[in-house]
């Protein structure tokens, strides 16, 4: 692989995980409700299902996903529950991230893992992204060290930019801006989780 066909992957890899979507307001609510570290727990989680994904699409695998109803059905399902889960929770929790940032109290790290890496791996649309946009770099790439360089790739681009976005959201300047309006980012989190599962359910 030469080097401008992987920048070409990186710059398409980086469009994919700066685009705004269910995962960011997953990585912004563990980011003000935990702290930095749970942010970064849960950006390398996600990360993991992005990595997982990009190890299908170079399967193959992700072809029989886009050719199987029943499997990308079922699947795409279960991502919008579990959005809507989550937006339901934030929306009746007694303060949500308001609550959990003025009385110190943190979600657990073992939570950050499972919302980061559900919130990816329950996302169909990841195979679809890396069908259609990644697969050309697959066939680029067929020995080993470009293989592992296509895998690995969107996993630490990935994990770098949430981490990131941990990183910003979780220092004390920042933290305190938003501590003045952590209800209404709590309701909106829930009012974007939940417009996100209904987005799913109705483009199936």
């Amino acid at each position: 692989m030469s080097l401008s066909v992987w920048l070409s992957l990186v710059l398409v890899c980086m469009l994919g995980a700066m685009s705004p979507g269910p995962s960011l307001v997953v990585m912004v609510r563990h980011s003000l409700a935990g702290g930095r570290l749970h942010g970064i727990v849960a950006a390398w989680a996600h990360a993991l299902g992005v990595g997982f994904y990009a190890l299908l699409t170079l399967l193959g695998l992700a072809v029989i996903l886009k050719e199987s109803p029943t499997v990308f059905t079922f699947i795409t399902y279960a991502g919008a529950a579990y959005l809507a889960w989550l937006g339901i929770k934030s929306l009746r929790a007694k303060g949500g991230v308001a609550a959990k940032l003025e009385k110190g109290e943190k979600t657990t790290l073992l939570e950050a893992a499972r919302d980061g890496a559900m919130i990816s791996v329950l996302n169909p649309k990841l195979a679809l992204f890396f069908l259609a946009l990644f697969s050309q770099f697959v066939a680029i790439g067929t020995d080993t060290f470009s293989r592992s360089v296509i895998v690995v790739t969107p996993f630490l681009i990935d994990g770098l930019w949430y981490t990131l976005v941990a990183l910003v959201l979780s220092s004390s300047r920042m933290l305190e801006k938003l501590k003045q309006n952590a209800v209404l980012i709590d309701k909106l989190c829930g009012l974007v989780l939940l417009g996100l599962a209904a987005r799913v359910i109705v483009t199936l």
